[in-house]
């Protein structure tokens, strides 16, 4: 791609406003985990989800051949924990505690909530991979805001509050098929 095509392309779906997850799996010389901002929900029946690591990713790459991982979906106070899984290089688990999930892949301690997953499918997407788990445990939601990532940079948003919430019911938009089973 030209560079100012790319350029162009960063800047619109710069646009979109994600959360920051780090998916975690486990390899012969231990555990390995990269940030990831590409991840959703793909399906509610079975339960399945998706993330789209590098085509180059080491991480991935030796997180693979375990056939599982665990995405740690980050909560505001985590920007560090993002940034030093966000580089390439060092222990990236020597500065952060974590145990284990069902599958053996780490769970990061104080991560907003967590979904364990054993891989159902990978197809080549480009320059990157397309991962399908099939979730095998949900973690607990703790009380904190989500880590947004907006425009190349974390973001800063009002507290979410539904109280007293009356809008519309978007079924189609939303992971979860009816307002009366949101927690």
């Amino acid at each position: 791609m030209q560079p100012e095509v790319a350029l162009n392309f960063r800047s619109v779906l710069g646009q979109f406003c994600t959360g920051v997850t780090v998916v975690t799996g486990t390899s012969p010389d231990g555990p390995v985990g990269f940030a990831c901002q590409a991840f959703a929900a793909l399906s509610l029946d079975p339960p399945l989800v998706l993330f789209c690591p590098q085509r180059t990713s080491r991480s991935w790459a030796a997180m693979s051949e375990a056939g599982s991982f665990c995405v740690n979906v980050l909560a505001e106070d985590q920007r560090e924990i993002s940034t030093v899984f966000g580089k390439a290089g060092a222990d990236k688990f020597a500065s952060v505690s974590w145990t284990p999930s069902a599958t053996g892949s780490p769970v990061l301690d104080g991560a907003l909530t967590w979904v364990d997953c054993e891989v159902s499918a990978v197809h080549t997407a480009g320059d990157h991979h397309m991962v399908v788990g099939q979730v095998v445990e949900l973690g607990p939601v703790r009380d904190a805001q989500p880590l947004l990532f907006y425009r190349g940079r974390y973001a800063a948003h009002a507290e979410l509050d539904t109280r007293g919430w009356s809008g519309e019911v978007l079924d189609n938009l939303l992971t979860w098929q009816r307002q009366s089973e949101w927690s």
